[in-house]
């Protein structure tokens, strides 16, 4: 009789732990299922590679490595032609995830391209959170020394017929959640305001860098928290 209830017990134990487990993977499985896949855009004179840290970053947090997309484009073109190849990526992760939605997160010049993508192309149908990091969203006086070298310097010198076209109306369209963080110190925004967004969260971060903007760890963990 011990022996029988010895064995129930066993039994009985053991049920309780396989489903003790599998309810735990299930919650690790739906926690890490909530992530949208981030998308991100590089600026002027960069590649995806200047995503690197914040990759890692992401990494740390919990994120894989499907749940994050860096890109390169060719920055001397149209932002208007990189839009349209923002919306092709953009798409193929969609299919390739089953994501309803991403999260965009741009620096510098990469908010232009984004953010017409967003405005004229049906981003806004497919993209949950919008995170620009020293956005060139009004332009910039800096840009005179590339404007006659690359069409996307023409088009992010401030008082552009692209940035007029693409600040007209709603600075920040559709469902989409946008915020902009900008630097106090922003060696090639000028001035540093430019990066505020009409309708966005705006958060001034301090003074850091222009190229630091997208590698400082105090940055990043604001945007992970806006997007998560």
């Amino acid at each position: 009789m011990h022996r029988r209830m010895r064995r129930i017990a066993t039994a009985l134990a053991t049920v309780t732990s396989t489903l003790l487990l599998s309810l735990s993977f299930s919650a690790s499985s739906a926690q890490a299922a909530t992530h949208n896949p981030v998308v991100f855009v590089h600026g002027l004179s960069s590649s995806s590679s200047s995503w690197d840290d914040w990759i890692a970053y992401f990494k740390a947090d919990g994120y894989t490595s499907s749940e994050l997309y860096s890109w390169s484009y060719d920055w001397g073109q149209s932002n208007a032609t990189t839009a349209a190849q923002l919306k092709t990526k953009i798409d193929s992760v969609r299919a390739s995830t089953g994501a309803a939605k991403v999260d965009v997160v741009v620096h510098s010049m990469g908010a232009l391209s984004s953010r017409y993508y967003l405005k004229n192309l049906g981003g806004t149908s497919y993209v949950d959170d919008f995170v620009s990091t020293a956005g060139v969203n009004h332009g910039t006086t800096v840009a005179g020394w590339c404007r006659w070298l690359y069409t996307s310097c023409g088009e992010m010198y401030t008082g552009s017929s692209f940035l007029t076209a693409l600040n007209s109306g709603d600075e920040t369209p559709g469902s989409v959640s946008y915020a902009s963080y900008w630097s106090n110190c922003d060696d090639a925004l000028t001035p540093d305001t430019t990066a505020i967004l009409s309708g966005a969260t705006n958060v001034e971060v301090g003074c850091v860098s222009h190229n630091e903007m997208n590698n400082d760890h105090g940055v990043y963990e604001q945007v992970r928290n806006f997007i998560a």
